[in-house]
């Protein structure tokens, strides 16, 4: 059975577009919320890969820079944006991430996920 995948998402500014998300497991994360701090966050999340959207939490997830990881968290460590992430972002329930995709050649690619329910068809 594969995981249930959502995503948390932090909003730095009330007043901007711009938004952060991180994929996480719906199960663990709501675990670990609760209090589970037995709960490894390597289990709770997906991947420590930060993804930032312009457009809000529907459209085109991209990779941000860690120059923009510094400004707005701190640091550009993928562990301390993770928990700032986690701690401070609002959970969301997806439909269209899956935690198994399969990709033809990683490499060639802009690290670009979409998260506009389509699935990976139309990216």
């Amino acid at each position: 059975m594969t995981k249930s995948i959502s995503k948390v998402i932090y909003k730095p500014d009330s007043q901007s577009t711009d938004e952060y998300c991180l994929l996480v497991h719906t199960e663990e994360y709501k675990k670990w919320k609760a209090g589970g701090d037995s709960i490894p966050l390597a289990d709770v999340v997906d991947s420590y890969q930060a993804f930032h959207s312009g457009q809000g939490p529907q459209g085109i997830l991209g990779k941000p820079s860690n120059q923009q990881l510094d400004t707005v968290f701190g640091s550009s460590k993928d562990v301390d944006v993770a928990l700032i992430i986690l701690e401070k972002g609002r959970h969301q329930v997806t439909e269209g991430v899956q935690s198994t995709f399969g990709s033809t050649n990683a490499t060639r690619g802009s690290a670009v996920l979409d998260s506009r329910g389509k699935g990976l068809s139309g990216v």
